[in-house]
């Protein structure tokens, strides 16, 4: 399955621009795309549709309680600090702004790779 290219440009907009912006990436994974800021993965829109998105681990549980929010697994394992959102629940331009920018304000905490 292909990923949503509108929702892939959507993403990208929002991503940081100017002098003092991380440098971003976009790689090919989990059948869909990776926005990788300074090396690290901040968002990924899903070719199942939706997003993963790297929080603090620490707040995982809290923001699981949004709609639409729950923890990514990968081969039936949680992934600590990621969460998948479903495509509702990024559809709307807020709610997409809102989850891309918890993304970057984690990612961009991390140490370059």
């Amino acid at each position: 399955m292909a990923y949503d290219e509108d929702l892939a440009n959507r993403v990208q907009a929002l991503m940081p621009h100017g002098k003092r912006a991380p440098v971003i990436e976009e790689k090919r994974m989990f059948g869909g795309i990776a926005v990788m800021l300074n090396g690290n993965m901040a968002v990924v829109i899903r070719g199942k549709g939706g997003l993963m998105v790297r929080v603090d681990p620490a707040e995982s549980d809290q923001l699981q309680a949004e709609p639409g929010a729950h923890a990514t697994e990968m081969r039936g394992r949680p992934m600590r600090g990621w969460l998948t959102i479903d495509p509702v629940a990024c559809a709307k331009d807020a709610d997409l702004r809102r989850w891309v920018s918890r993304g970057v304000t984690y990612t961009t905490g991390l140490s370059s790779k």
